[in-house]
């Protein structure tokens, strides 16, 4: 997989950071959503394929994306499709900051340090060029608007964007209703997308006890088995950084 293209963990963070702060916008579910993207992007890859709503993986060669490929050999090992809700609510520690560390080594953001209560150390990160975030804005923002079913790949952001609640963040306020409202309704472009965006969303609402439904085909309304993401509350406190390693602000 070559890097010339930004994989959707990646824009998807870059959607989340917010310019003004620093941080990031819903991080307890942003945790869930690059956990999801990371599915999205294995699938478009052609490392893995929906089963039902499970994951299976078709084809084990890695991809030359270390953070990809560690999570396609942990399903490789699982021997049997895994289902999603449960790889998406499975722990994955520090994968916010795998890819905030990653995105810094590239140039894309660069870290700010700075101090909680004027002790504790912290790290804010800021976007370095800003013409990246308004392309992939800019896709998002055409598919809602136009009304032209999407690419898969922009389809897959923009079920995730709306499953980790990045809806209110991105278009705020009652302006911004019915754009959030397309927002959502573009997770009937993408099989795969929309299958990792329910469980998210599941995962979120602690529905991973019984098998969800297949999602709507593209073509076919979605409407009635979309759910409103949940939105959760601003004001997560900053978190310290431990010994020389970086963690991200959570706001």
């Amino acid at each position: 997989m070559g890097k010339s293209r930004r994989t959707i963990p990646e824009e998807l963070l870059l959607l989340a950071l917010d310019p003004a702060t620093g941080t990031t916008a819903q991080p307890q579910s942003l945790d869930l959503g690059l956990a999801g993207a990371q599915l999205v992007e294995l699938a478009l890859a052609g490392r893995i394929a929906p089963d039902g709503d499970r994951i299976a993986v078709v084809v084990p060669r890695p991809t030359g994306d270390p953070t990809l490929d560690c999570a396609l050999e942990l399903l490789r090992r699982r021997g049997a499709p895994v289902r999603a809700v449960n790889w998406i609510g499975g722990p994955r520690l520090g994968l916010r900051q795998t890819y905030l560390s990653h995105l810094e080594r590239c140039g894309m953001v660069h870290a700010v340090a700075g101090q909680m209560c004027g002790v504790l150390p912290t790290t804010r990160y800021q976007a370095t060029d800003t013409e990246i975030n308004r392309e992939i804005r800019t896709r998002l923002d055409n598919a809602i608007r136009t009304g032209v079913p999407p690419d898969p790949r922009t389809a897959a952001l923009a079920a995730l964007a709306h499953a980790v609640g990045l809806g209110k963040h991105l278009y705020p306020g009652n302006e911004g209703r019915s754009s959030r409202s397309r927002l959502r309704d573009l997770i009937r472009h993408d099989p795969m997308g929309g299958l990792v965006a329910h469980a998210v969303m599941d995962v979120q609402s602690g529905v991973a006890a019984q098998p969800r439904r297949n999602p709507a085909p593209v073509g076919r309304p979605a409407t009635a088995g979309v759910r409103s993401a949940p939105e959760p509350a601003r004001g997560v406190p900053m978190q310290p950084r431990h010994g020389s390693m970086a963690r991200a602000v959570a706001h």
